[in-house]
């Protein structure tokens, strides 16, 4: 079994490209399914001479694209589904340029665009002409068809028409992404419809944000949960927020059922001091809340935790990790200030709450809780947890970087010992 594209002219199949370089880290795992390919044919079509090749082919410099423009290959074209990351596009077309300038070749690269589970595919396909030079390309996030005449016999002008700007900044390419998998995962799950436990705090009311772009306003709902600590402005931020979205609130109250809670576990936990067990326990009734809704309206719960807090398992199994799609489980808490920001500043109007973006962060699951009871202020937070997790990096690597030593052991720590929480989430 091979990843293989076939080629078809005139409604006849005249060959079949096997994939050469299967990859197997991260999210692939190609060697499992498929035997790689030892061939790079190249194809007289219209007298004009094609090379095809896969995603990762193009990625090697001694790969399939030099041997098929050794071969007269003029055109090489590239077919992906090449999931995002932040900032991969700039990546790929660097790369892509390069690949085309050293083999005096134009080189159509095509991508896919959707979401896929936890994958979001954002498109952006792009042609580079013989220079390297970018003289075609799509928009990211967006299905596109692009017609475009190319020059083979000399350098290619770029199509004006069709050379859409790269997307200026971080913030929205990242929102960007979020929406479409949101969007994706939605609708490719036959759900008609969202709910999303509104706190007022920062992370629900951006996933309420992104869930209003992805599926209209009309489809989303929000369940505010009042516990006997939930705080005045918590109140009002989320009523503001839902004015300013347009979706449909509900107030489910917690506070009774949190007593009865307590009144049948009273003997039990006699002499015993509320802790971490009371806390849990106000958001697993939530998410029972947020389940019986989805359960008897075919919402789907979409969770609101954010990559920091997942990190380091600061949030509840079966509460408020409860849910069907976690919006902004790759975003870290920093980041999702920033988006925020974004977003009101696109929409020229506080769309999220100011206050939400300034107020100090808190589950209130207790009197005057904060999240830095437990955690360290999150831009203290966030590098040791790209460094430990992402870059790969070890405790010393990470100190010789600048962190604190008992902080950073700490996170370690906490990050570790919440695996169990990740695997079932």
């Amino acid at each position: 079994l091979y990843n293989a594209a076939a080629i078809i002219q005139n409604c006849k199949m005249i060959g079949v490209y096997h994939k050469v370089f299967l990859p197997n880290y991260g999210v692939f795992d190609e060697y499992r399914y498929f035997r790689a390919g030892t061939e790079t044919p190249v194809y007289n079509i219209e007298n004009i001479k094609l090379g095809v090749n896969i995603c990762e082919d193009i990625w090697y410099p001694e790969g399939p694209a030099k041997y098929q423009a050794l071969a007269g290959a003029e055109v090489i074209l590239n077919i992906n589904a090449s999931p995002y990351h932040m900032g991969k596009a700039h990546l790929r077309e660097r790369m892509i340029s390069e690949r085309a300038s050293d083999n005096k070749v134009v080189i159509a690269y095509l991508n896919t665009v959707g979401g896929q589970d936890e994958l979001v595919f954002d498109g952006g396909s792009f042609i580079a002409d013989k220079t390297g030079k970018i003289i075609v390309r799509g928009r990211q996030f967006e299905e596109e068809m692009i017609i475009s005449e190319i020059v083979l016999d000399g350098l290619g002008q770029a199509d004006k028409k069709h050379i859409s700007p790269r997307i200026s900044s971080l913030e929205e390419e990242v929102y960007k992404a979020l929406v479409l998998g949101t969007r994706d995962y939605v609708i490719k799950n036959d759900f008609k419809q969202a709910v999303i436990g509104l706190s007022g705090g920062l992370d629900s009311s951006l996933v309420a944000a992104i869930a209003v772009d992805a599926i209209g306003k009309e489809n989303v709902s929000g369940i505010f949960m009042p516990s006997p600590y939930t705080s005045k402005e918590s109140s009002e931020d989320v009523y503001e927020l839902a004015r300013s979205l347009g979706i449909k609130i509900i107030e489910a109250p917690i506070s009774n059922i949190f007593e009865v809670y307590r009144e049948s576990l009273k003997m039990e936990f006699k002499g015993l001091p509320d802790d971490k067990t009371e806390e849990n326990l106000q958001a697993r009734i939530r998410g029972n809340i947020l389940m019986a809704f989805s359960n008897k309206f075919g919402w789907l719960v979409l969770t609101t935790g954010n990559k920091s807090e997942m990190s380091v398992g600061y949030a509840t199994l079966y509460g408020d990790m409860a849910g069907g799609f976690a919006v902004i489980k790759d975003v870290p808490k920093t980041l999702a200030y920033e988006l925020c920001k974004w977003k009101n500043s696109k929409e020229g109007r506080a769309v999220i709450p100011e206050r939400v973006l300034w107020k100090e962060p808190t589950a209130e699951l207790r009197p005057e809780q904060k999240d830095t009871d437990t955690l360290p202020p999150y831009p203290v937070l966030d590098p040791i947890l790209k460094a430990y997790i992402e870059d790969d990096k070890s405790f010393e690597d990470i100190l010789s970087s600048g962190c604190e030593i008992e902080c950073t052991r700490k996170v370690i720590e906490m990050i570790d010992r919440s695996e169990y929480k990740r695997r079932q989430s």
